[in-house]
């Protein structure tokens, strides 16, 4: 027998031995009074004498530590990411409970009712009058409590990495932070949350390939949204001239550090604003974010501190010029010159190698929080053309840590124009542009009733939160990242084996 299957085999038969006491292995509804966390906020700056009156309580938690000594013993338990020990005696809770305490193993749920005291060295703690057995352990817990370094255990099994790493419980304490910072201030402005497709028979409003799913049913191909954006904009359409969505996009491209198929994004849209309305907008939005999930506008990513306070500005032909590296530093004309952006690149549009140029040269260095503005027609199928040049569109993208985090634009309001733009777009996919975008017939017609001047604008929730808590990868600001499937686990099985020995 493995020494995994003799660890299962001694938790079974414990099992029994709780049942044999009375006790139920997976017990009840536990009425607590105060979280472990409320009692250590309130009673921690307590001495011994302000705890008299005896301050009873009920508490529950997960058992971390434990140390017996004879006819009574400690243990620590874990809740809400704070522990608090409590004191077990014999003559206290009688032996029935105190035979219970002499089974608990570490990791087992219990709950525990008595006083607060505090012990000769001075540790706030609990005097156990009375314990209930909650939820039996069958497996160990990992080694070290506060340090599962295993990247592919901590991923996969993330209930443990909760358990041991509080670093991982305040990064994901930090994203709801983050997410509710936006919410707040959205909905202080005027904006309503709603819900859009998931499911699409066109997908659009991104450069990216699909997840494609079928309908039984109906027998017709869907799409996984790659973004919500037309069906936001056919809000604005109808009259709901400021709406957001907190939303779950599904893009079938590679895995990466900073890239997930599965990811989440911010995307709102105001009517009769531009992008230089939010360019504002987004300094405040997410300055306000950064103190609400941190507490103030600067924080330390891999080394180099980032101050949200203030969005640095530049055009992207701006960048290309200041962010050149070596020599042979080009000019604003030579940037501006169609024929000298097409020797740089293997691209077939000045456009398109002007964009190349960018995300080679200037993306990487872009380590402040950062504004780059004003893109080239053919990356920008849904942006509003810039009246003095309309090889260019009224559209920003916000970078940070050399990543971008937001991307918003002008929106494009004119229906025979946007379909133009889906015209070229079909144009680039015959050539082999496989993220260029589709016609869709619905979202010129529904143009064709009317949308205000609008802005729009997303911010990926991963990537912000990527850099608010100096997590490396993307994978360790997602509950449940994607991953190669595991083989057989085969706790099922060994169960069954065990159980029917």
């Amino acid at each position: 027998m493995s020494l995994e299957d003799d660890l299962l085999e001694q938790r079974l038969a414990r099992i029994r031995e709780l049942e044999a006491l009375g006790y139920r292995p997976y017990g009840n509804r536990f009425e607590f009074t105060h979280t472990i966390p409320e009692i250590l906020a309130q009673y921690s700056s307590k001495t011994a004498e302000e705890l008299n009156p005896q301050v009873r309580v009920r508490i529950a938690g997960r058992v971390q530590t434990i140390r017996r000594m004879g006819k009574a013993g400690f243990a620590h338990l874990l809740q809400n990411g704070e522990r608090l020990q409590i004191y077990v005696k014999k003559d206290a809770v009688g032996e029935r409970d105190f035979a219970l305490y002499q089974m608990l193993d570490l990791g087992d749920i219990v709950g525990a009712e008595g006083y607060l005291f505090r012990t000769r060295t001075g540790e706030l703690s609990v005097h156990v009058e009375h314990l209930e057995h909650l939820a039996k352990t069958l497996l160990s817990m990992p080694e070290k409590w506060h340090g599962l370094e295993d990247v592919e255990i901590r991923y996969r099994q993330r209930y443990l990495d909760l358990i041991a790493n509080p670093e991982s419980r305040r990064v994901f304490l930090t994203r709801a932070k983050i997410i509710a910072s936006f919410r707040r201030q959205l909905e202080s402005r005027g904006f309503i949350e709603v819900e859009t497709p998931m499911m699409q028979p066109l997908y659009g409003g991104a450069a990216a390939r699909p997840f494609t799913t079928h309908h039984n049913t109906l027998d017709i191909d869907l799409y996984l949204r790659i973004a919500p954006e037309l069906y936001l904009k056919r809000l604005v359409v109808g009259g709901l001239e400021r709406v957001y969505e907190i939303n779950r996009n599904f893009r079938n491209e590679g895995l990466s550090t900073q890239h997930n198929p599965e990811f989440t994004m911010l995307e709102f849209y105001q009517a009769y604003t531009d992008y230089r309305g939010l360019m504002d907008f987004s300094s405040e939005l997410l300055r306000q974010v950064a103190i609400d999930a941190t507490g103030g506008t600067e924080v330390e990513y891999e080394g180099c501190k980032l101050d949200f306070g203030r969005l640095e500005r530049y055009s992207m032909r701006e960048a290309v010029v200041a962010f050149w590296k070596g020599g042979g530093r080009p000019t604003h004309e030579q940037v501006c010159d169609p024929q000298w952006l097409l020797a740089q690149s293997s691209k077939s549009t000045p456009g398109e190698a002007l964009t190349e140029i960018f995300e080679n040269v200037v993306e990487e260095q872009l380590i402040q929080p950062t504004i780059i503005y004003d893109y080239p027609v053919e990356t920008s199928p849904l942006s509003k053309n810039k009246p003095e040049d309309p090889a260019f569109v009224e559209r920003f993208e916000i970078y940070a840590a050399g990543m971008e985090i937001g991307n918003a634009y002008t929106e494009l309001n004119d229906p025979q124009e946007q379909r133009r733009r889906f015209e070229m777009q079909l144009a680039m996919r015959q050539r082999g542009d496989e993220e260029a975008h589709q016609m869709d017939e619905d979202y010129v017609r529904a143009l064709s009733y009317g949308m205000p001047p609008t802005g729009g604008e997303g911010i990926g929730i991963d990537r912000l939160t990527m850099i608010l808590t100096g997590a490396r990868s993307i994978r360790d600001v997602i509950l449940f990242p994607l991953l190669r499937p595991e083989g057989p686990i085969g706790l099922a099985e060994r169960l069954r084996n065990l159980e029917g020995r």
